[in-house]
């Protein structure tokens, strides 16, 4: 692996530093008491990234991925893990998709959510959205706002890199939340392949992840959802009777975020 593409990740971290550093350094002036507060300093941190520029040149650099994932697939009553600014929204087919739950812990993000959410045409009045503050690990409180209605579609959009216990929170969700039928789409870096690749992205994570509000750049996570295992009738099988996943058309072998892209559907 090049140096310079193993090195490449101090232009981004820089860029995090430089657009969000001074708003977090001025909410800390505001409230001391942030310093005390780990978790929401974090997400503190995360929005301003996020709302400097990141978050929308993430999506642009995804679109044509996104748009041939999600817009033809999604249906019915979508749950979108880690929503952050509500960007698949924007690749929703709005006469099939009837009703959108955001799940995002950070509550800096909601105001984004409800103004993509809005210019389409879903409202929490008319309960055709719906916002949780939990995480995606807490299924029993999705469970709940849901009033135990299953969903026909889950998204998940360079998400899983951050959820605690990934593993367990996919098991969970695509056995108690995702309805008999339904389709899990994803589009995720994740560790890569190539053992050199590997190594770096290694090297990297723990940095990344002091910046980027726990995102972690070496979880495999399509593996979690190819390798699922759920019981049924007493013993462990894949839930899935449609299970396809592809890489990012004409992303380098050597890119430090190599990307994954799925569509799973539940038997």
């Amino acid at each position: 692996m090049k140096l310079t593409t193993a090195f490449s990740i101090l232009f981004d971290l820089f860029l995090a530093l430089k657009v969000a550093t001074g708003p977090t350094l001025r909410s800390i002036l505001a409230e001391p008491t942030l310093l005390l507060r780990p978790t929401a300093l974090s997400r503190l941190y995360m929005a301003n990234i996020w709302e400097g520029g990141f978050a929308n040149g993430t999506d642009e650099g995804a679109r044509p991925v996104k748009t041939d994932l999600i817009t033809p697939n999604a249906d019915g009553t979508v749950l979108d893990l880690g929503a952050g600014h509500g960007h698949s929204i924007r690749y929703f087919d709005r006469t099939k998709v009837t009703r959108y739950v955001a799940v995002e812990p950070n509550v800096l993000m909601h105001p984004f959510i409800r103004e993509a959410a809005h210019s389409v045409g879903y409202h929490e009045s008319d309960g055709s959205m719906v916002i949780l503050t939990c995480g995606a690990e807490d299924s029993a409180s999705i469970l709940s706002a849901l009033e135990s209605q299953k969903v026909d579609t889950i998204i998940s959009v360079l998400t899983l890199c951050t959820i605690p216990h990934p593993e367990k929170t996919v098991h969970n969700l695509v056995r108690d939340v995702l309805k008999s039928g339904g389709q899990f789409l994803f589009y995720e870096h994740v560790l890569s392949p190539r053992d050199d690749v590997a190594w770096w992205q290694r090297f990297w994570a723990p940095v990344w992840q002091i910046v980027f509000d726990g995102c972690r750049m070496d979880r495999p996570s399509h593996l979690f959802l190819d390798h699922l295992q759920v019981e049924h009738d007493g013993t462990m099988s894949t839930p899935w009777k449609e299970a396809q996943c592809w890489g990012k058309p004409e992303e380098p072998e050597e890119h430090l975020f190599w990307h994954q892209v799925g569509r799973f559907v539940k038997k």
